[in-house]
């Protein structure tokens, strides 16, 4: 454990814990949670409110990996689209996860309230189309979200509507979902972690850990001591590495990189986003932006498909942001940083158990601040005997990738490139 954040804006921002202790000696407890992002902070905090023992191991600090540098959006909707995921499982079923969905953003509002986490929270998504064809899209997604599941947050925007509310360029039109929040994803997870805490839950970070990989037992080693419980929970997503190797095929870690500018001049900040939304776009590699409390604007933009950042993240995202908004051209771009997502190739999450001990929820595919937040819930009602939730999640078939670990590398880059180019050709 290096004992550090990665460089970013994040980590610069926000009010960091001291460091919890490794985990020295052994111990015994009701749950281990192994890894301290936002899945297994919310298990921890929910089953701890349920009066379970919980012990939390975190191989770095707490939300040091996707929980501590996501884009910070908050969104409606599972990450597939309702009319693929009826499909797969039904209407009954999708309209279950629809909800569910709902009910994940109002659960981050509400821990958010609880426990007095100061986050930047605000409100709206503004979800731009990038091609002609695809506004028209919109505005049927909308008339079938209201018709079929009686959500009222959407309304479309003609194009001249979208320069009201931004200058960014290229667009034709976009749904303004009053439904979806943002906020600084570190702040969050931190507040998170400061909850569970304080009510009980033993935290050790720098405490990189092994379950037992059948689920046979609750026995956790790790390289000062053991945890014997009675289940296990794996909230390590992107991050899983060779733990339980059955798991790791069913997800791909990609890298995606995010900037931060300089506070943005006064007379800027309404032309670039007048009412302080969150944006996206609809590319397949999606760009996606917000402010930032102070006024810098938060772009992710750029995906690589190698095990290597690219060696300037500013230089390798900058591109997609001036492309958007070129009045910024002269403003400087202060951090940069990436980290990896972990997708699946439905891009529904990925929910299950192993033996009679190993429980895991993984592959948010970049809408982990909902659904992972919405997972610990789910996993910590599971253990304490409701499935109902998780059973639901886990409805959704996950499909290894093909080749497992070994082939789903060349696989991916494949599918990625080839739509990669559909996105640049305007197609």
């Amino acid at each position: 454990m290096s004992g550090k954040y990665p460089d970013s804006w994040y980590a610069a921002s926000a009010p960091l814990l001291a460091a919890f202790p490794p985990l020295e000696g052994d111990l015994n407890t009701d749950v281990c949670v192994i890894g301290g992002g936002y899945t297994g902070l919310s298990t921890a905090l929910h089953l701890r409110k349920k009066g379970y023992d919980v012990v939390v191991l975190e191989a770095e600090r707490v939300g040091w990996g996707a929980s501590g540098r996501n884009g910070g959006h908050v969104g409606t909707g599972q990450r597939a689209d309702q009319a693929s995921i009826e499909k797969w499982v039904g209407m009954e079923t999708a309209k279950g996860l629809w909800q569910l969905s709902l009910d994940a953003v109002a659960l981050v509002c509400a821990l958010i309230e609880e426990h007095r986490i100061d986050c930047e929270l605000g409100s709206g998504n503004l979800h731009l189309a990038a091609k002609r064809h695809q506004g028209a899209e919109l505005q049927a997604e909308l008339e079938y979200l209201n018709a079929v599941y009686g959500y009222d947050g959407l309304s479309y925007l003609g194009a001249p509507d979208v320069r009201e509310l931004t200058s960014a360029q290229g667009f034709h039109g976009a749904l303004l979902d009053k439904g979806c929040r943002h906020l600084h994803p570190l702040k969050y997870a931190l507040g998170l972690a400061r909850a569970a805490a304080d009510a009980g839950v033993r935290i050790h970070e720098g405490t990189r850990a092994q379950p037992v990989r059948d689920g046979a037992s609750g026995r956790v080693t790790t390289a000062n001591g053991t945890v014997t419980a009675q289940h296990v929970v794996l909230g390590c997503n992107a991050y899983l590495g060779n733990l339980v190797p059955r798991l790791a095929g069913n997800i791909m870690p990609i890298n995606n990189f995010v900037i931060a500018t300089e506070p943005l001049p006064s007379r800027l900040l309404p032309q670039v986003n007048r009412d302080n939304l969150s944006m996206s776009d609809t590319l397949f590699v999606i760009n996606y932006w917000k402010l930032s409390e102070e006024g810098r604007l938060l772009f992710g933009g750029g995906e690589n498909y190698s095990s290597r950042f690219p060696r300037d993240i500013k230089a390798f995202v900058r591109p997609h942001m001036l492309k958007i908004y070129p009045e910024l051209e002269d403003v400087d771009i202060e951090f940069g940083w990436g980290g990896a997502v972990g997708i699946t190739l439905n891009r529904m999450p990925d929910f299950g158990r192993i033996g009679g001990c190993l429980w895991y929820a993984q592959g948010f595919s970049g809408h982990g601040v909902p659904t992972a937040t919405m997972a610990g819930h789910l996993l910590a009602e599971a253990i304490d005997g409701d499935k109902t939730g998780f059973d639901l999640m886990a409805s959704v078939p996950t499909h290894r990738f093909p080749g497992g670990t070994l082939l789903r590398w060349p696989g991916l880059v494949a599918g990625m490139l080839f739509y990669s180019l559909r996105d640049k050709l305007g197609r």
